[in-house]
């Protein structure tokens, strides 16, 4: 069997609350319903699907360092390609850019507030240039 589409993303926040922040004003996303886990968390949706799970570490938990291991990063479609500039650039955040020679599209990757590096794809970009 082959498998379908990526569900969703979980990350084992230190500030799950500043987390939920982030995924909200900056990245665009909207929190939503999630089951009644013993855990503290979040469900955080783009449109109608819950694509980020957030959840708070428990105190005292090591950190496993920054970055997320062999993981390089988890790639989103972004939309708002100068909006989203200005928002990074507004919150103080380092990001960098790359143009993807195939088409175009330019990338943004940013760090999360847990080190989780995130990769936007503006493809509306490579149409406007």
């Amino acid at each position: 069997m082959a498998m379908g589409a990526l569900q969703h993303i979980n990350i084992r926040c230190a500030d799950v609350q500043r987390s939920r922040d982030f995924y909200i004003g900056i990245m665009g996303l909207s929190e939503g319903p999630r089951p009644p886990f013993a855990s503290t968390g979040y469900w955080l949706y783009a449109g109608a699907e819950p694509i980020v799970h957030l959840v708070q570490k428990p105190a005292g938990e090591p950190v496993r360092g920054p970055g997320t291991g062999d993981l390089d990063h988890v790639a989103f479609a972004g939309h708002g390609l100068e909006t989203f500039r200005a928002s990074l650039s507004a919150a103080g955040l380092a990001f960098r850019e790359a143009v993807v020679p195939r088409d175009g599209a330019v990338q943004i990757f940013v760090r999360d507030p847990d080190g989780v590096q995130l990769e936007l794809n503006f493809s509306e970009a490579a149409v406007s240039a």
